[in-house]
């Protein structure tokens, strides 16, 4: 008896569904400009598939910058080839994506150092210097 085939799947279409974003990033992004307003959509909460989401990170393409932070969990940032338009995954501490944006702005609000990490950071150098 032969084993069972496994059903293959055909992939994955766009469903035309992120585009409409780009019109509305291009936005977000003029009033920026004009405004120095940041502002974010919340890829996870609306109607797309994973080809979706691909066509959209592949059609914003690749920036300069990413960054990475870890607290419970992985978050990446990274700047698209857009600059100002980032591309935001927050994953649990398993590794899976728990949530998605894309944030307009000119550095992602989650990695600008806050005054207090500032402060401490600036007692540490101050023993530093003490030592010299």
């Amino acid at each position: 008896m032969l084993p069972e085939a496994i059903p293959i799947q055909p992939a994955m279409e766009p469903s035309g569904n992120a585009r409409p974003l780009l019109r509305e990033i291009d936005d977000m992004l003029r009033r920026l400009l004009e405004t120095g307003e940041p502002s974010a959509i919340d890829l996870s909460a609306l109607p797309l598939n994973p080809a979706d989401l691909d066509w959209l990170r592949s059609s914003l393409g690749v920036g300069e910058v990413a960054a990475r932070l870890q607290a419970n969990g992985e978050s990446t940032f990274d700047e698209t080839a857009c600059p100002g338009v980032w591309w935001v995954a927050h994953r649990n501490e398993h590794g899976a994506v728990v949530a998605q944006f894309i944030e307009v702005a000119f550095v992602p609000e989650l990695i600008k150092a806050h005054p207090d990490d500032i402060a401490t950071g600036r007692e540490q150098l101050e023993v530093l210097v003490s030592g010299l």
